[in-house]
């Protein structure tokens, strides 16, 4: 797990070296073991920050140039089956016909060796791994940026410049391009229109104009001759989603959850190599407890296990996560976390996401990713098993209710949203009294089913779900681009409501919001996270899953389930799903107040120019006054304000 950077064009060999690590040193988090630079007068220059997991040896370090000296790389990442790419590669012969010999055991090496046998997008697809690459082909002079699967690596890219001094920048992340001379970081704000419906910014695009994100499963080739990037595909979740529905697995419920288990327990074995102390993340819910159960079976000593707790009501799952831990044996730390420290990552933030991200969750993802590194270089997470088997709550709700409430007139259902919506939430609360069940927030559900229930399809009702902020009212001079979810958006032949929704979720929110959340989150303190979920076998193996053994009597994650409780008791497990969240409301109500109320100052907000201050003057004080519970579209806007004091130019 490491960081790169580097630029095609507009500096020359002398200055390059200097360039270079004034934009790696930026991403000194991301590998504070070791960094190297790379450029020649063909124009490209590369510079590597590594974070070593694998071969602690000189041998691996980066930018790496192949055995035959045709391609140089700079990789962030790791092949999980790097070994078994190694004995293929025998074939080739060995120091052989194609000019390659084992230097050390890195898979950096083994990606090279691996380019150079059978060539980039047929070694890419060989691979089996987390990863974001750049490497320059010194015959072709050509640069090919490369991204995973699912997306778990970030990389960024983009012609900054102009006429013969462009450069075309890429990089493991914003901040790393913004060092480089030639970067202009106007802020896009059609970008900002993205990041307000949705609390964060879908790639393509990014909060600077001429920046994108490479899209996951992509190849990007670009050279000096060619300056328009040509991308490719060479994995596509969509085409994954319809033709693994379209063969659906046949046997009995018992034999696919027997192969499920032993295809999660090659994942998690891959995904515990590395030569440095490795453990995982543990909230004791249904994901989490299944990697560290199959972690801990497959381990001749206690795997290291980290979770957080708060002493807030509603926000703590550590208690869970203790019982689980000591069932399976596994050498647990957790930290009971006061507020004052969730508060104090707060500053931290727009330095630790270098582009606006608004999902409040990273607060103790980055707390239990720091607790995390104080024992272990390498942590497993949990992420993923919602996408991919049905675990979120609006699966649920559109399975069991959609179909009954599509049925109704559309003008009754839009009759029935708006007299729900003309009464405040807190004024529902106030009128049902006794009758609401004790921890429940009846007023905001019904807000929410308000929203169900006028939506024209269920495409609406999954935007719906998903929008914060409607943005046109908002971002001043902003156009919202299209999406897969809104404008342009994805076909999904022969998938049902609730297969749509989880497509959808694996395509967008997965990538572009828990995925940046954990990387950034746990390289911000030099921490490798991996998600064993995310073995795209395990992916194109869950959707050849019959739905029913995902959602299963009005229970998600039906087949996760039966794999965990081979190993972890039911009543361990069984309880409400409770998201990995802070308390914002009250802390904007109480110890962020000022704060908040800096940021969102009329004038303030006027005189920046990038929003229209109105509404969210107006939630703001709704929210002060406990009339409605605005945190999120509120945190929305704060991290953006917060990222643009860290980054104004």
């Amino acid at each position: 797990m490491c960081g790169f950077v580097g630029f095609l064009g507009g500096s020359s060999k002398e200055e390059a070296p200097v360039v270079l690590e004034r934009m790696a040193d930026t991403i000194l988090s991301r590998g504070p073991d070791d960094s190297g630079v790379w450029a020649e007068d063909t124009g490209i220059g590369l510079a590597h920050r590594r974070l070593s997991i694998l071969d602690l040896s000189p041998a691996g370090h980066q930018p790496m140039v192949s055995a035959s000296g045709r391609y140089v790389i700079a990789f962030n990442g790791e092949i999980y089956n790097h070994l078994d790419l190694r004995t293929a590669l025998k074939k080739f012969g060995s120091g052989g016909t194609l000019g390659f010999g084992w230097r050390g055991h890195s898979d950096t090496e083994t990606l090279l060796a691996g380019f150079v046998a059978w060539g980039i997008k047929a070694t890419v697809e060989r691979c089996i791994g987390m990863f974001a690459f750049a490497v320059w082909d010194r015959k072709e002079h050509v640069l090919t940026l490369g991204r995973d699967r699912l997306g778990e690596k970030p990389l960024y890219y983009g012609w900054q410049g102009s006429g013969g001094g462009a450069s075309f920048l890429f990089g493991s992340e914003i901040k790393a391009l913004k060092a480089h001379p030639s970067f202009a970081a106007e802020i896009n704000r059609d970008a900002l229109c993205l990041l307000m419906r949705h609390n964060y910014i879908p790639a393509p695009h990014s909060i600077y104009r001429g920046v994108f994100k490479l899209p996951a499963g992509s190849l990007l080739a670009v050279s000096l001759d060619r300056r328009d990037p040509v991308i490719e595909s060479y994995w596509s979740l969509m085409d994954v989603a319809i033709s693994g529905n379209r063969s659906l697995l046949e046997g009995s419920p018992e034999e696919i959850v027997d192969e499920l288990e032993i295809l999660l327990k090659s994942a998690v074995r891959q995904q515990m190599m590395a030569d440095v102390p490795l453990g995982a993340f543990l909230s004791g819910g249904i994901d989490s407890s299944t990697v560290v159960a199959l972690m801990q079976v497959q381990s001749e000593r206690p795997v290291k296990t980290f979770t957080i707790g708060f002493n807030e009501k509603g926000y703590n799952e550590a208690v869970h996560a203790k019982a689980v831990a000591h069932h399976l044996g596994t050498d647990h730390t957790e930290l009971y976390v006061t507020p004052q420290q969730a508060l104090d990552v707060i500053p931290k933030l727009p330095k630790l996401y270098s582009e606006p991200f608004a999902d409040s969750s990273q607060i103790p993802t980055y707390l239990v990713s720091q607790l995390a590194r104080q024992k272990v270089t390498v942590s497993l997470s949990g992420d993923a098993g919602d996408e991919l088997f049905g675990g979120y709550n609006r699966y649920v709700i559109t399975q069991k209710r959609w179909n009954a409430i599509s049925r109704v007139p559309r003008g009754i259902r839009s009759l029935a949203a708006s007299a729900i919506r003309s009464m405040s939430p807190s004024a529902w609360n106030n009128l049902l009294g006794l009758l609401q069940p004790r921890g429940i927030d009846i007023g905001e559900k019904l807000q929410k089913g308000a929203g169900v229930m006028a939506a024209q399809s269920v495409d609406d009702l999954y935007l719906g779900l998903v929008t914060h902020w409607e943005p046109a009212r908002l971002v001043i001079g902003g156009w919202e681009p299209a999406t897969c979810l809104r404008g342009n958006r994805l076909s999904l032949m022969g998938l049902n409501d609730v297969q749509r929704m989880m497509a959808l979720d694996t395509i967008t929110y997965l990538p572009d919001d828990i995925l940046v959340k954990m990387d950034r989150a746990s390289m911000g303190v030099s921490l490798e996270g991996r998600v064993p979920f995310l073995d795209h076998r395990v992916v194109e193996f869950a959707w050849r899953v019959p739905q029913s053994m995902k959602l299963h009597d009005g229970i998600g994650k039906w087949i996760l389930r039966k794999v965990l409780y081979r190993h972890v008791p039911k009543e361990l497990i069984e309880r409400p799903k409770m998201g990995f969240g802070v308390p914002i409301d009250s802390w904007l109500r109480g110890p962020l107040r000022d704060w908040a109320e800096s940021l969102l100052d009329e004038s303030r907000l006027h005189r920046e120019g990038y929003f229209h201050p109105a509404p969210i003057r107006q939630k703001w004080a709704e929210h002060l006054s406990g009339a409605r519970n605005w945190q999120y579209h509120l945190w929305d806007v704060l991290m953006f304000q917060a990222w643009l004091a860290e980054n104004e130019v």
